[in-house]
């Protein structure tokens, strides 16, 4: 990896520094590294959850890096499959994902935070995206995600006039999650990520999918949609082991004893039923894909064990 991106991995949760010269400004050349390094998490079994954070405590990152610009780089230049920044254009990516803005989010700065699921900020941290004043536009999803978190008429002026916003004020509008100290940024967002680990990664990746799909659909339409069986976690989850161990751990008060692993099961993968079951792994009931079953109520022939395919 190159000397721009230092990475730590503690246990199912990696930690990336961006550490470049004059404010963690990004060029095409470190997008690419990071698209590898963000494409690499979401293809690693073994982690959970990424935090992205900048060195020092003055930038989390400036955005572009304007002295490649002026030294040919075209704002159209190819960043990499994960878009700028290496995050900003992956849409598959169903692990989260932590900015922990540690100073000034600037530009595609912003972007790369806009792009986390989650956002913890020292209090000396602003955000702006100030490309109109630069003859450009924020296209790293700062125009387009903005306006899903900000009423129009404050998005207008952040993208218009550049205006910069302080960290108590994008917690008011609720940009961010959390704002701490400087001191106390990465132990807090080490923290949030330690709580994402103890939550089911099938779950989670259920949950992102949810959300990507069906932000803009109209509720009734979203049911639909998510029972229909054509999403790729949501059918999975229902049936999978940490379903079964989960409420049953609640129960029994103590905590979930499976090994959680994002994995993909297979609804006729069935090595028994815990109900009315039958040994050859034909729910005798019928039962599809969906939280209900033909028998009339809650699905009562859920798999005892399922086989990844």
């Amino acid at each position: 990896m190159s000397e721009s991106l230092h990475l730590t991995r503690n246990g199912s949760i990696l930690e990336i520094t961006l550490d470049r010269p004059k404010a963690n400004a990004i060029d095409a050349k470190t997008s690419f590294e990071m698209g590898e390094v963000f494409l690499n998490f979401r293809d690693d079994p073994q982690l959970r959850v990424a935090i992205i954070t900048g060195a020092g405590e003055k930038f989390f990152s400036a955005g572009w890096d304007l002295k490649a610009a002026a030294e040919g780089e075209a704002p159209d230049a190819d960043f990499g499959p994960g878009g700028f920044a290496g995050l900003t254009e992956i849409f598959n990516l169903d692990k989260p994902v932590i900015a922990a803005v540690n100073g000034y989010a600037f530009g595609g700065g912003f972007e790369l935070a806009l792009a986390a699921d989650f956002i913890v900020c020292a209090d000396n941290a602003s955000f702006a995206l100030p490309e109109a004043k630069l003859g450009i536009v924020p296209d790293s999803g700062g125009v387009l995600r903005l306006p899903k978190i900000l009423p129009p008429a404050i998005v207008n002026e952040m993208v218009m006039t550049g205006r910069r916003m302080g960290a108590e004020e994008a917690l008011r509008w609720g940009i961010v999650n959390r704002v701490v100290s400087q001191a106390e940024l990465m132990d807090n967002a080490r923290e949030l990520a330690q709580q994402l680990v103890n939550s089911a990664p099938l779950a989670i990746a259920a949950l992102k999918e949810i959300y990507r799909t069906t932000s803009e659909m109209p509720v009734e339409e979203a049911y639909r949609y998510i029972r229909s069986g054509v999403l790729k976690h949501y059918p999975s989850v229902l049936h999978s082991e940490d379903a079964i161990e989960g409420p049953l751990a609640f129960a029994e008060k103590r905590d979930p004893g499976v090994e959680r692993t994002l994995t993909t099961v297979s609804y006729y993968a069935f090595e028994g039923f815990n109900s009315g079951g039958s040994p050859d792994g034909v729910c005798p009931s019928q039962c599809r894909l969906d939280w209900r079953c033909d028998c009339g109520s809650r699905c009562l022939h859920r798999p005892t064990r399922l086989t990844a395919w």
